[in-house]
């Protein structure tokens, strides 16, 4: 997810020392500079800034390779692992394939080396598994898309035929581009625009497909909130459709298909100068997309304040995560505050009938810190897993969590640490990790009902930083 850059060019020197250093073994890496990006010279120079000190930071990779990684897994977990020590990692997808053992990673990386002279970075890297995620095969180029600058954002979802379904950013004109793959992942089909004429861009999509792969919807804002609907597996698209009528600034978070067909997304949306309250929202399509209906599911008092060189002001602002369970009943995560610039906390609600209406929230985060980016997963019936970022441990010792309810949101698990590595590169500790690098990451659930996670951790907003992923309960 892209937010907003209010740092100023001259800000961003304070890393600007490391720019020219030789190029790692690994691939490229993805963008993401701003929650937000506008048609603003200005701004847009500023974050193309913040990317090139992240193309320099994945030329050192340092922060990944400082020292031997030693990890404490909690019981039923596999230890969190780190995709490349070499390569400067922010923003990842993971997918699960609902029929099989195949999984699937992206990440967007810094640093190159390129595809060719003229193809981006960072850039879109992908990776399969066969086996559930133990062993993984080797990094590929989504797209080498010649002539593009820049791709991030990646967003990954996997067919009952094994068909893997993929959208990214190909810099922000076009912006939001949808391809798929029928060979887990050796070749894909041509990135196909969804943003249509009269807009000069567009950002941070969020993907939702049926089981079948035939319904596939791409929830991507342009400052407004904008989805895009494909009913013949993302051969075209229809017209984009504008779901807001207000001057907010919106994001999608989270999208399910449910098994009668609707489809809903979780959003946030805040004022254009990422000040004051954000609204927690679920857009949801009863017509397969051809309109939509938008409920506020809550109201956050303003983030707390980014302090870390260069990250954008609406960096910790509330998220909506939304998931479905094999019943239809909808959840809803988010994160909350009550008071401006306090620290939030993790919520759930529930819905039966299909998002019209919602239950009380519920508190599930045990947070005496900031918690921020949740994902949320649902599997059989009532069953509903939930991850998330927090700094209970420190300003400098964020760390993963998880929890699950069987019950549909009466009781839940123990809250359990997935970020379980105490040392390794330079932005670990024995109490978590420096910064969340990035401000969203990924959980799926597999059809043996492991859960697969991956996130990133780094040294700040700028980097270097690394995508971490687990396995287990």
């Amino acid at each position: 997810m892209h937010r907003r850059l209010v740092a100023t060019i001259g800000a961003l020197a304070v890393l600007g020392g490391a720019v020219a250093f030789a190029l790692n073994s690994s691939a490229t890496r993805s963008p993401g500079a701003a929650r937000r990006v506008e048609a603003d010279p200005g701004r847009e120079e500023a974050e193309e800034a913040v990317e090139d000190l992240r193309k320099a930071a994945g030329h050192t990779s340092a922060g990944n390779a400082a020292a031997p990684v030693v990890n404490a897994p909690s019981q039923g977990w596999a230890p969190e692992a780190l995709w490349s020590a070499t390569a400067n990692d922010w923003e990842p997808a993971i997918a699960a394939d609902p029929s099989s053992t195949w999984v699937y990673q992206a990440t967007t990386r810094y640093g190159g080396p390129k595809a060719c002279t003229q193809c981006p970075d960072p850039a879109i890297i992908l990776r399969a598994s066969s086996d559930g995620g133990v062993i993984w095969g080797p990094d590929r180029y989504i797209c080498a898309c010649r002539n593009t600058k820049a791709q991030n954002d990646p967003q990954l979802a996997v067919a009952t035929n094994g068909t893997i379904y993929a959208v990214w950013l190909n810099d922000y004109n076009p912006g939001v581009v949808f391809s798929k793959s029928t060979d887990r992942g050796a070749t894909w089909s041509a990135p196909l625009s969804v943003k249509g004429k009269g807009l000069s861009f567009s950002d941070k999509p969020i993907l939702a497909i049926s089981p079948n792969g035939q319904d596939v919807y791409i929830a991507w804002n342009a400052s407004d909130s904008y989805m895009s609907a494909s009913h013949n597996g993302g051969a075209s698209f229809a017209a984009r459709v504008k779901t807001n009528s207000d001057s907010l600034y919106w994001f999608a978070e989270g999208g399910v298909v449910a098994p009668n067909g609707n489809v809903v997304f979780g959003e946030s949306a805040e004022n254009q100068n990422a000040t004051g309250q954000v609204k927690l929202a679920v857009i949801r399509s009863t017509n397969g997309g051809t309109s939509w209906t938008t409920t506020i599911v809550d109201t956050s008092e303003q983030q707390p304040a980014c302090t870390v060189p260069s990250c954008s002001a609406d960096f910790f602002a509330s998220q909506a995560g939304v998931g479905v369970d094999a019943g239809g009943k909808l959840m809803v995560a988010y994160t909350l505050n009550t008071a401006a610039g306090t620290p939030k906390d993790l919520y759930v609600r529930t819905s039966t009938d299909g998002g019209s209406t919602w239950g009380a929230r519920t508190e599930i985060g045990q947070n005496t810190g900031d918690a921020g980016f949740p994902v949320i997963e649902g599997a059989g019936a009532n069953d509903f897993r939930v991850a998330w970022q927090d700094d209970r441990n420190g300003a400098t010792s964020w760390n993963t969590w998880y929890r699950r309810t069987t019950d549909g949101g009466a009781t839940w698990s123990s809250v359990v640490r997935l970020s379980d590595a105490t040392s390794g590169p330079a932005y670990k500790n024995p109490n978590g990790y420096a910064f969340p690098y990035g401000d969203y990451f990924d959980l799926d659930v597999m059809p043996s009902g492991t859960n697969v996670l991956i996130w990133s951790e780094g040294n700040n907003y700028v980097g270097p930083g690394g995508a971490w992923f687990t396995r287990g309960a």
